[in-house]
């Protein structure tokens, strides 16, 4: 475990919600509150702060994330923080598991995987709406096998979306340089989209998602390559993420992705 990699990760998700988010203090606990469309976000160990987080002050950020009407979502890598699950579970949330994975120094550039066609999505790509909607698709489907929903599903999915600021935020994000989305698309329907979003010399790829319908085609895995080597060719240093699980990590493994940590994320069982 490289402590200064360690630390290197714990910056980087104190900055990277910042950009869509406000904070409020709860001492050991710094809530992030989306301002505007997107996933929302999280609470988590506030950067630098010495004492670790009782299942008291776990209690007081969820009863301020009911009355927000967000998600009693906590997020933390246990090895930095590893007090912090006794008082997440003594405060009755479901602790999950993630191997956290950076790609490795001396990993050659990811290749392309065969697939369909996998691209970076400019801010004005036509497909830009059908990328944002297909892990939501993804993740209300979880697992890998093969699934129901499909291009119809797709369509529906991102009509019901269109005209609530996702796509035009995204694509400020993207202008400024603080995301790159990637897809693969067949003709003209976009089967897996994900995306990384850089902060200095650190990104984390995230929301990597393939339609039900067009699992078990190693399209998630042509996409997290496409975002690697976009990464690595911006000069980026550290490039990772958190991999579903053992099974999936294997997989990431195949790029040349390590576990160096774990990621903890924390909700309410029923969620």
């Amino acid at each position: 475990m490289n402590l200064d990699q360690l630390d290197q990760l714990e910056r980087f998700y104190d900055a990277v919600p910042r950009a869509d988010a406000r904070t409020e203090d709860f001492g050991p606990l710094t809530l992030f509150v989306r301002e505007g469309p997107g996933w929302p976000f999280y609470a988590r160990p506030t950067l630098g702060h010495r004492r670790v987080a009782s299942a008291a002050d776990v209690d007081r950020v969820r009863a301020r994330q009911r009355e927000l009407s967000i998600p009693e979502a906590f997020e933390w890598v246990h090895e930095t923080t590893p007090g912090l699950r006794e008082a997440v579970e003594e405060s009755g949330l479901t602790v999950y598991s993630h191997p956290l994975m950076v790609l490795a120094d001396d990993a050659p550039v990811p290749a392309a995987v065969p697939s369909a066609s996998v691209r970076v999505l400019a801010a004005d790509d036509p497909v830009l709406q059908a990328a944002l909607a297909v892990p939501h698709l993804a993740f209300a489907a979880p697992g890998t096998a093969v699934g129901l929903a499909g291009p119809a599903e797709l369509a529906a999915e991102a009509l019901a979306r269109a005209g609530d600021g996702s796509v035009e935020q995204l694509a400020g994000r993207i202008r400024a340089g603080l995301t790159v989305m990637a897809a693969a698309v067949e003709n003209g329907v976009v089967l897996c989209s994900g995306q990384h979003n850089p902060v200095g010399g650190v990104t984390e790829i995230v929301g990597v998602g393939t339609l039900p319908s067009a699992r078990r085609r190693g399209l998630a895995l042509a996409v997290t390559a496409a975002l690697a080597a976009d990464a690595r060719a911006r000069g980026i240093t550290t490039v990772f993420l958190s991999a579903g699980d053992e099974d999936v990590a294997r997989i990431y493994a195949r790029l040349g992705f390590r576990p160096v940590a774990t990621a903890l994320i924390a909700e309410p069982a029923a969620a």
